[in-house]
């Protein structure tokens, strides 16, 4: 299973902002420190934003922080909130063509792993992620 960049890029804003809770973040600061696009970011940040993850701010004076405390940002929630779908083979897709779905079990198998992966998930939280933040400052700056 692979998680989309959208997904990827939601959980770097979650912990970047987490790791500075301190003060109001700019999405071109974020933008830059991963290297990411600043357009593909503006996305991601305004469906976090409607999910209730961050509160923002406009203006020049303004920024992004966590709206709510990281120990409260679950992070399968955030991965399911992200994720466009969870068609990790074509005969999860509804609309798709594969043959031999009637009599195939990989469907059951891979639903199997997919709860298996999202269990996992569920235990964690935004807090739980972001335990060394001295070790991702140095990384960053």
């Amino acid at each position: 299973m692979q998680l989309t960049r959208y997904t990827d890029y939601s959980l770097r804003v979650l912990i970047y902002l987490s790791l500075n809770s301190d003060r109001k973040i700019t999405i071109k600061e974020i933008s830059t420190n991963f290297k990411i696009s600043k357009n593909h970011l503006v996305k991601v940040v305004h469906k976090l934003s409607t999910l209730g993850y961050l509160a923002t701010i406009p203006g020049a004076k303004g920024g992004i922080s966590l709206a709510k405390q990281a120990s409260k940002i679950n992070i399968s929630e955030v991965i399911q909130s992200m994720e466009p779908s969870f068609y990790i083979a074509e005969c999860f897709n509804p609309n798709g063509n594969c043959i031999i779905s009637p009599v195939c079990e990989l469907q059951s198998v891979l639903a199997i792993a997919l709860k298996a992966f999202m269990k996992s998930m569920s235990q964690y939280t935004l807090a739980d992620i972001t335990k060394k933040p001295n070790a991702y400052r140095e990384l960053l700056t």
